[in-house]
């Protein structure tokens, strides 16, 4: 099942001026979204993702996704995404459109359980929450938490479509 509207660059899911936050329960991601509308956000603007319904989606983006792809973090996310759909993590995606807003749904987010936390811009992906599993992280790399699997791990990807 494809959910709609699916903002996506290059193929690969990228809603730019949002947050999506990956919760280890669907309770945690629904006392989440209730904290958010307590707060000011609607409710019709918040969009929420099952794990079944994000690995769909995730399946979905690697399959379709352009090569150009490839290049910056959009496709790694979508497979960490999946990793964490297959553990049974619920997601939420979060208009902020600004860095405050992004800063504050992180924090209602990090109340609630949330792992992660990823504010999606025009360039950029931001993690606004920082994983205490690694004392230093390299920029874009699989110590940042961006990746969801080695190169030869993806090549393997590539070799069964």
């Amino acid at each position: 099942m494809q959910l709609q509207p699916h903002p996506e660059t290059l193929g690969a899911f990228s809603p730019v001026n949002h947050v999506v936050m990956s919760f280890p329960t669907a309770d945690d991601m629904e006392s989440a979204a209730a904290a958010l509308t307590q707060q000011g956000w609607d409710d019709a603007d918040l969009i929420h993702y099952t794990p079944s319904q994000m690995k769909t989606q995730a399946e979905h983006d690697i399959a379709h996704a352009s090569p150009l792809a490839e290049l910056g973090q959009e496709v790694n996310l979508v497979r960490a995404h999946r990793d964490l759909a297959d553990k049974g993590y619920s997601f939420l995606i979060v208009p902020a459109d600004n860095t405050d807003k992004a800063h504050q749904v992180a924090e209602i987010g990090k109340g609630f359980n949330a792992e992660r936390a990823q504010r999606y811009g025009n360039f950029v992906i931001e993690e606004l929450i920082e994983s205490h599993d690694d004392e230093r992280q390299v920029f874009e790399s699989p110590a940042r938490g961006l990746d969801a699997q080695t190169a030869s791990g993806r090549e393997k990807e590539r070799s069964v479509r």
